[in-house]
């Protein structure tokens, strides 16, 4: 990546590796990960559970357990400083102040035996020198900013209290309460109902602008994508196949994961029996391809070279990448044309 294409990025991902130690051998969930975020850019991931979404974020918040997994090559720059170099107590001043993260599962990501309020002083006590009672006033400012009524009230009641959706509003909270330069939301609107999934997206919206943010946002939602998004990458069985802005994404699809995904989507203007599917499953990491294409097995445009060359992630339109031998990019080595079946 060219010097002023890393001085324009707040996050600067290049060629991560990360796996799991299963029975004893080192199994990659995600592999040669490449990626970019712009100061104040939502950019959404998306893929089918599995792909290595959620291990790719928290490689970059470096919360994987050091016991059993690890980042075996490729770095993470954020604000030019490599985050795969800092000691766990350096990330700890990183975690939260610079870079927030929303949790999977709002039901289950708060400690049900502490108040609202003791987690969210917490967050604040972390890092920044306040009085109990100035932090409890930082504490309900951030609820009534989250959109909690009552927070007076709220702020000393327990998780179990609320409801699903209040719980990812204070987590929200939590999360902005440093004005990190970048937030990651993992499918924040998971297990919420539908309305409830419209008003956290517009909340995380709301709060982009006021605080001048960048969201990366985890989802298998080609809805929301649609919506929210300003840049999409698409991954598949631990590797990106595709990254487009999400005009192009939607519009001239390249990857034939992404037009799988997009074809699988209900559409108002028709009136069709039966949801068009992908057959298969993403492998798991014991059974993962180490040579060819790894969605060569689910594809229907698949042809000979699909399970013999590794494709990389070259452009393949302005602006556009995809991991796929139907353009002559994306041999490794640049010189083979495309066999196309027949």
């Amino acid at each position: 990546m060219a010097q002023d294409q890393q001085e324009n990025s707040l996050l600067q991902v290049n060629h991560l590796h990360t796996g799991f130690i299963i029975d004893g051998e080192l199994q990659h969930a995600v592999v040669d990960i490449s990626l970019e975020v712009k100061p104040r850019e939502f950019v959404c991931v998306v893929g089918e559970s599995g792909c290595g979404k959620s291990v790719m974020s928290l490689s970059i918040m470096q919360l994987l357990p050091k016991q059993n997994s690890k980042i075996s090559s490729g770095n993470i720059i954020f604000n030019g400083e490599d985050l795969t170099k800092k000691t766990d107590k350096e990330m700890n001043k990183v975690r939260g102040k610079d870079i927030a993260m929303i949790f999977q599962e709002p039901m289950t990501a708060l400690n049900p035996v502490f108040t609202i309020g003791s987690q969210l002083m917490e967050v604040l006590f972390n890092h920044v020198e306040l009085t109990k009672k100035e932090a409890r006033e930082k504490a309900i400012h951030l609820l009534k900013q989250v959109g909690i009524s009552r927070p007076e009230k709220i702020i000393d009641e327990y998780p179990h209290q609320l409801s699903g959706g209040m719980r990812q509003r204070v987590m929200i909270a939590m999360a902005i309460a440093l004005h990190p330069k970048l937030l990651i939301a993992d499918e924040p609107t998971t297990a919420l109902d539908v309305t409830v999934q419209a008003q956290i997206l517009e909340l995380l919206k709301e709060i982009q602008d006021k605080e001048d943010m960048a969201i990366m946002l985890i989802t298998h939602d080609l809805g929301v994508v649609a919506e929210m998004a300003d840049r999409v990458i698409v991954m598949y069985a631990g590797q990106i196949v595709e990254t487009a802005n999400v005009v192009e994404l939607f519009t001239k699809p390249k990857h034939p994961y992404t037009e799988s995904l997009l074809s699988s989507i209900p559409r108002m203007d028709e009136n069709a029996e039966k949801l068009n599917t992908i057959d298969g499953v993403v492998p798991s990491l014991e059974n993962m391809p180490h040579v060819g294409c790894r969605f060569a097995d689910r594809c229907p445009k698949a042809f000979g070279d699909c399970t013999k060359v590794t494709p990389k992630l070259a452009e393949v339109a302005e602006g556009q990448y995809a991991r796929c031998l139907l353009y002559n990019t994306c041999y490794p080595d640049n010189t083979q044309q495309v066999r196309r079946r027949k």
